[in-house]
């Protein structure tokens, strides 16, 4: 399906020059300017009316992320978020899967802080009502078919290129890149959708929501029960020597909550007078935190009287499979005798309370959201309203409701910091997930006929010579790439930089990607043998119409058309849709140096020029480095 030529082999030796992101006269020292950034200002409410929707004070509805629209008294300067289309393309660029042309004029100059607090009332897009579309009938020969089996990928693609709730949507996607689970296994996870599908409804339903709410929902889940082995789980034996298996307890500690040392309130490690960090647990402590985890398991007798798969349900406990044992871990002991859910409450509760949480959550979702290397500042003050459950927008509304880990304060933080809303350093920004390079073209381009179902190629994008990673499909739990990756020989790593998502760029996943983005750039899924893949349909017992194939994933370049005879025109329409205005004066001219050699001499060449400076603007360092 794909080559290498010789404009792919150019873009290849081009993008390389990625693995040297963070700028050459970075200095390991070096010190963000703003490091120290003054509060961020409110901005005037330009909806045109009455925002308080909310005047009973009453900030627990969880539908809009408790979020109390009584401003304060400060709301005569404007935030920068949607000042111009520059900043507005680059906020929607960490707040949603790619800015959209329409999203650009209806939101400049409007309140960033009325979009925000609009996202948080839309209803969730889920994944399970996808599944359902193609769950097989019972009465079916054959119960499985290969859009069942994938059409978790199908749910995500829709809702991330098509969903309205944007924000929801990519923080959920930020929070499955921290609670991990995959179904790249195989296995109960590959084979049975709702499994997974179940899991990914539980983040977006909790991505507004309460993080020790969200872990409670988590630990009981099945797909995460089974995908850390702990489904089942029974207490301990003496005779036989069998223990109670330790992978959850040792996940829930090392990734999910508190990571392995003792972290300052900045995230930054804690030292001891020997200049050494602190370890914060044992092999002891994992061994007494797996007792609690004993007694979980499917809920059949429920799953049976509803007649659904037990995997769209929690886990419930089974009292004789749970160790009676007292548990000890952390600085803690939970009494012998008491039972599961008792177990897991407190065990949560405790984890939960741990100063390590607010600090090493909000680094990683900062880190996925905005920036790899967030200042010491930064990571505080997000810290701070993870901490406090509440911070403030810049038109003075405050959002969360007041207790620790609320995520809608956490993500307000994030978004509206001043680091986040100034121009990123030589320091700043991140590199753009394949995942959301892709989006962010079907989102930029008003791809037409949004059906996943009907491009086999979506999906399982993992392989090197696609987008080299997939929706819920890393390769472990430690996710696709690790927060403190550092790319060896790369200039970030030279200035003590970290790269997570260059630990998935290389030779191969970097042509793989610049392929992958000419098929659907330039319309090759158009190209499709109809009668051919209608037999292949029936063969694999898949229900659709393959003429419709050949009108999937659509893009419309209009406007971008009427722009080729202005090639500079045409390259500043791509840089502020894609690049949010980060495109170098040294990368447009290469870019439009290289266009210039295209003829136009004939109808087909104004699209030829677009499809190929859409690609040069996607494959090129400023555009793969998100700032």
């Amino acid at each position: 399906m794909f080559r290498l030529t010789p404009l792919n082999i150019l873009l290849l030796s081009v993008c390389l020059s990625l693995t040297g992101c963070g700028g050459s006269d970075a200095s390991p020292n070096s010190t963000s300017n703003t490091n120290n950034p003054t509060t961020p200002q409110p901005e005037p409410d330009t909806s045109g009316g009455d925002t308080n929707n909310n005047s009973d004070g009453d900030n627990s509805d969880p539908d809009d992320g408790g979020a109390d629209e009584t401003p304060d008294d400060n709301t005569s300067e404007i935030n920068p978020a949607f000042a111009t289309a520059l900043t507005t393309s680059r906020f929607l660029q960490q707040a949603t899967f790619g800015a959209r042309p329409q999203d650009l004029d209806a939101l400049t100059g409007k309140s960033a802080s009325d979009w925000f607090k609009a996202q948080l009332k839309l209803p969730p897009s889920l994944i399970m009502p996808v599944v359902s579309e193609y769950t097989p009938p019972p009465t079916a020969e054959d119960d499985f078919n290969a859009l069942y089996i994938e059409s978790t990928s199908v749910a995500f693609w829709r809702n991330a290129i098509a969903g309205e709730d944007q924000l929801r949507q990519r923080m959920a996607f930020a929070l499955s890149e921290l609670l991990v689970v995959s179904n790249a296994g195989g296995e109960e996870l590959t084979d049975i959708p709702e499994a997974v599908a179940s899991y990914q409804d539980i983040l977006i339903q909790h991505a507004f929501g309460n993080y020790r709410e969200l872990l409670e929902a988590v630990t009981y889940a099945p797909a995460m029960g089974f995908y850390l082995t702990y489904m089942g789980n029974l207490k301990g034996d003496e005779a036989t020597g069998r223990m109670p298996d330790e992978n959850y307890a040792r996940e829930l500690l090392q990734l999910f909550t508190v990571g392995v040392v003792a972290l300052n309130p900045d995230g930054t490690e804690q030292q001891d007078e020997n200049g050494a960090t602190k370890e914060l647990y044992n092999n002891q402590d994992i061994t007494g935190l797996a007792r609690v985890f004993t007694g979980l398991d499917m809920d059949y007798d429920t799953s049976e009287e509803l007649e659904i798969n037990e995997f769209a349900l929690p886990m419930t406990v089974y009292p004789e499979n749970h160790s009676e044992k007292s548990k000890t871990f952390l600085g803690t002991t939970i009494a012998a005798g008491t039972g599961p859910k008792a177990s897991v409450t407190q065990a949560l509760d405790h984890i939960f309370a741990h100063p390590n949480v607010p600090p090493f959550i909000a680094k990683q979702l900062i880190q996925r959201l905005v920036t790899s290397n967030p200042s010491p500042g930064y990571v505080t003050r997000v810290g701070t309203a993870f901490s406090n459950g509440r911070t403030t927008l810049p038109d003075g509304t405050s959002v969360g409701d007041g207790r620790r880990g609320d995520l809608t304060a956490t993500l307000a933080a994030i978004l509206f910091d001043p680091d986040a809303r100034a121009n990123a350093t030589e320091r700043g920004g991140k590199i753009r997930e394949p995942i959301l390079r892709f989006t962010q073209w079907a989102r930029a381009f008003a791809v037409k006929n949004i059906t996943p179902e009907y491009q086999e190629m979506l999906w399982d994008t993992r392989d090197a010579s696609m987008l080299g990673q997939h929706p819920y499909r890393s390769p472990s739990v430690f996710n696709f790439f690790r927060p403190g990756y550092t790319a060896p020989g790369s200039v970030s790593a030279t200035n003590g930089m970290v790269a997570p998502e260059l630990q998935i760029t290389n030779a191969s996943t970097i042509t793989g990607y610049a392929n992958f983005m000419t098929y659907y750039i330039t319309g090759l899924q158009q190209e499709v043998d109809v009668e051919e893949l209608q037999v292949i349909y029936d063969e694999e017992n898949i229900q659709l119409n393959a003429q419709n194939a050949a009108e999937s994933f659509l893009a419309s370049y209009d406007t971008e058309l009427a722009l080729t005879a202005d090639l500079g025109a045409l390259i500043d329409r791509l840089d502020l849709l894609l690049c949010a205005g980060q495109l170098s004066a040294n990368s447009k001219q290469s870019i439009q140096d290289i266009l210039q050699t295209v003829t136009q001499n004939d109808d087909a060449e104004p699209l030829r020029l677009v499809h190929l400076a859409i690609l040069l603007v996607m494959t090129s360092p400023d555009y793969l480095v998100q700032k």
